[in-house]
């Protein structure tokens, strides 16, 4: 069963990754065309990956585990030869690098970026993953009501990433005004584990389940926004023969970064209980931040160059 997982989960990165960058090599209509595209793309496969937890838990309640794979196998089967029958051909012909040196050899841009991006996820998961439900359950939670919260959750920050086009400013160059919005909603999303940590010691608190989920909702709008930001700055600066690699590459980071979230997240529980989460998750959105600020502003790849010649 665990080795049927990980088989899944690197299929779902694999999908994931090319998916994103045929939206690299099929946006036309320069930077606003691509924000838009990713953002959507991004914002309905997270949505999507909260009605999963609703689905999910339909199914094992009224089919059982076994029909509910077998369901699943078979909506993938037609999905796959949906796949084979109507995506151009060339979307799977692009070069990638012959030797380790030149895979990590990649430009500035997308190194600082896969950078940031291990910070603000593992930001995320440090008190998202094992905190938060460990927390909720201490404080008289059920489990269906833990459950149905984090799937609502990833639903509605999955509808505000696909709207992010629609709170950042825009720039003809694809990169001077996205590069400080990234900046912003980077410094914006480090005040709210910090607020949330410092109310929790407050003594007598009313409700302090509900204060962190209130502030969990206040987190889901920046972190969905600057989620996005990435997701277009890494098509950004990725030139189009590589795009699937330079892509993969910073999906890597992504999940090296939840990595360290997942396991701090249980480490720093059972230290200081969601405070000391809380405190984790703002040092490393304040190390992203930081990261930002050294973001170029200019990318090394000709195509956003060519677009708006």
């Amino acid at each position: 069963m665990v080795a049927a997982q990980g088989i899944a989960g690197l299929a779902k990165d694999f999908t994931k990754t090319a998916s994103k960058s045929a939206i690299k090599a099929t946006s036309a209509d320069g930077s606003g065309q691509l924000f838009k595209w990713v953002a959507w793309f991004t914002g309905s496969k997270n949505a999507m990956k909260g009605v999963g937890f609703f689905v999910g838990g339909l199914l094992l309640e009224s089919v059982g585990f076994r029909p509910a794979l077998w369901l699943m196998a078979g909506l993938l089967s037609i999905i796959f030869l949906v796949g084979i029958g109507l995506l151009p051909r060339e979307l799977g012909k692009a070069k990638s690098s012959k030797s380790m040196r030149e895979l990590f050899a990649k430009s500035r841009g997308i190194n600082l970026l896969a950078a940031a991006r291990v910070f603000l996820f593992g930001a995320r998961d440090v008190w998202f993953v094992v905190g938060l439900p460990v927390f909720l359950y201490a404080n008289g939670w059920r489990f269906i009501e833990v459950g149905g919260f984090l799937a609502a959750w990833t639903i509605c920050y999955g509808g505000v990433q696909a709207f992010a086009p629609s709170l950042v400013a825009r720039s003809d160059d694809g990169l001077s005004r996205e590069i400080p919005a990234a900046r912003l909603w980077s410094a914006l999303l480090v005040a709210v584990p910090v607020a949330l940590a410092l109310l929790l010691q407050v003594d007598g608190l009313w409700r302090p389940d509900l204060i962190v989920v209130i502030g969990l909702a206040l987190f889901g709008l920046p972190f969905a926004v600057n989620s996005s930001l990435h997701s277009y700055l890494i098509l950004a600066y990725a030139g189009s023969e590589k795009a699937a690699e330079d892509v993969g590459f910073y999906y890597a980071a992504n999940a090296m970064g939840r990595l360290f979230g997942i396991v701090l997240s249980g480490a720093l529980y059972q230290v200081g209980g969601m405070t000391a989460c809380l405190i984790g998750s703002a040092a490393m959105l304040a190390l992203c931040w930081l990261i930002t600020l050294a973001l170029p502003t200019r990318s090394s790849s000709p195509d956003i160059a060519s677009q708006h010649a």
